[in-house]
């Protein structure tokens, strides 16, 4: 116990949540981190729970890159040890939840009691005036441990709204603030979520209309030291084996394919690989490389410039014909099958490495954590799709829910093609190295293909 009290770090901490999704959490968490982050001050800034699009928002807001907390998928111990790691070098760490703050297993809750870090409740008052005060308590009392930092209103509509919402709480202390309505800091969603903010060009402007209109709130007159403070126990981590020595890997990387963990690169890399990124949009020829990373993405939204790319189809024949491995997820899987039919029913041709094709839907067609088991080891992770796959290839095995063996109703498949491995499926690679080491590697390949 000594141990780890001498290695703790303190640093100011806020988990972002909501009683509900779009109540203005990645809005008010992106206005905090940029507000400090333009003071001078270092901010990390993290999201609970498996997301691609959020923390562009973020890393955008804090300029510094966004790691993904998830008590499942990550599991405990890989979350100390991240937010040990920023509390050591920051001044200031922001959270964002997911959902309402105690909806899935594990909750945004679950992390914040965890992990004791203080909730920052961001509410949509925009419709509401002594019922907020009643959300409030509800939120701060249902349960008895979590830790609370107070309560931000969102979308007031003017300051005698305000007072109306300050004069609800039953503890006047809980208070920091309200943001108005504000056209110039909403961020434009999506399918899959909010637009990436590298698509655009106005996306630092909004988050600092947002951090200049929180400057004026309570929460945004405190400095770091005024803010709920956290203690974060160091954690001794196993050391990754560098089973991917020397392999040069290329890793897909724009608008198309912009879903993309940094933790996953810095797994690549810790196990010896060295990655090269090349963009399919900007005309890039694939790169030198011992293996390929499609990541997942957009490609339904640039099917039709994904589709004219016959040289790059013709590389990634090449590739393939060498028997040099292709790990496709999601929206890479898309791109690899030999049609893309997208939301208006536009028949696209793709890349023709997997047979059959994908069709977007109206409604989601996956979503949750899930588990891949390669061998004896097990990757953890998630799915979040709007297609679906239509394909003569029959599944080398399915992903399945947390604690649950596969079946052939559920999960993901996972599509063997030579030394093509694809699935719906988005690994988190800091849960097995072992397993990314066969999807890499080409013995793995040979062995089990």
């Amino acid at each position: 116990m000594g141990a780890a009290i001498e290695n703790a770090a303190r640093c100011a901490a806020v988990l972002v949540a909501a009683p509900a999704s779009g109540q203005g959490k990645t809005t008010v968490a992106a206005a905090l981190a940029r507000l400090h982050a333009r003071q001078g001050r270092r901010v990390r800034a993290f999201k609970c729970g498996p997301d691609f699009l959020d923390p562009q928002w973020l890393a955008l807001a804090s300029g510094q890159s966004v790691d993904s907390l998830d008590l499942w998928i990550n599991g405990e111990s890989d979350c100390r040890a991240r937010l040990h790691a920023a509390a050591r070098d920051s001044d200031l760490i922001v959270v964002e939840g997911v959902m309402g703050l105690f909806d899935g297993q594990p909750s945004a809750a679950d992390l914040a009691r965890r992990l004791r870090l203080p909730v920052l409740a961001v509410i949509d008052a925009g419709s509401m005036a002594g019922t907020f005060g009643a959300l409030v308590h509800g939120l701060k009392s249902y349960e008895a441990d979590l830790p609370w930092a107070g309560v931000l209103a969102n979308r007031v509509a003017s300051e005698r709204h305000g007072a109306m919402l300050q004069g609800a709480l039953r503890e006047r202390s809980d208070w920091l603030g309200g943001l108005p309505k504000g056209a110039q800091f909403s961020l434009p969603e999506r399918h899959l979520g909010l637009v990436g903010s590298a698509e655009l060009e106005d996306a630092l402007a909004r988050i600092d209309a947002a951090a200049d209109a929180l400057a004026a709130t309570p929460l945004g007159q405190m400095a770091p030291a005024d803010l709920p403070q956290a203690m974060f126990d160091a954690v001794a981590q196993a050391s990754v084996p560098r089973l991917l020595e020397g392999r040069r890997i290329a890793i897909a990387r724009d608008a198309a394919f912009a879903f993309i963990y940094p933790a996953n690169v810095q797994v690549l890399e810790a196990m010896g690989a060295r990655c090269v990124f090349f963009s399919p949009l900007a005309g890039d020829a694939l790169p030198d490389c011992d293996a390929l990373w499609l990541p997942g993405g957009y490609p339904e939204l640039h099917a039709g410039a994904l589709s004219v790319r016959d040289d790059l189809r013709a590389q990634l024949a090449a590739h393939v014909a060498q028997g040099r491995p292709v790990w496709a997820e999601c929206g890479g899987m898309m791109a690899l099958f030999e049609e893309l039919v997208d939301a208006q029913g536009q028949v696209h041709a793709m890349w023709g490495l997997l047979p059959g094709r994908t069709v977007m839907q109206r409604r989601l067609a996956g979503l949750g954590p899930q588990q891949l088991v390669l061998e004896s080891h097990t990757l953890r992770g998630h799915t979040f799709h709007y297609s679906t796959c239509q394909s003569p290839l029959q599944p080398s095995t399915r992903s399945a829910r947390p604690g649950m063996p596969p079946a052939p109703d559920a999960g993901e498949a996972l599509y063997v093609h030579g030394p093509v491995r694809a699935s719906y499926f988005h690994a988190w690679f800091a849960s097995s190295p072992e397993a990314v080491a066969q999807l890499f590697s080409a013995a793995a390949q040979a062995r089990h293909g």
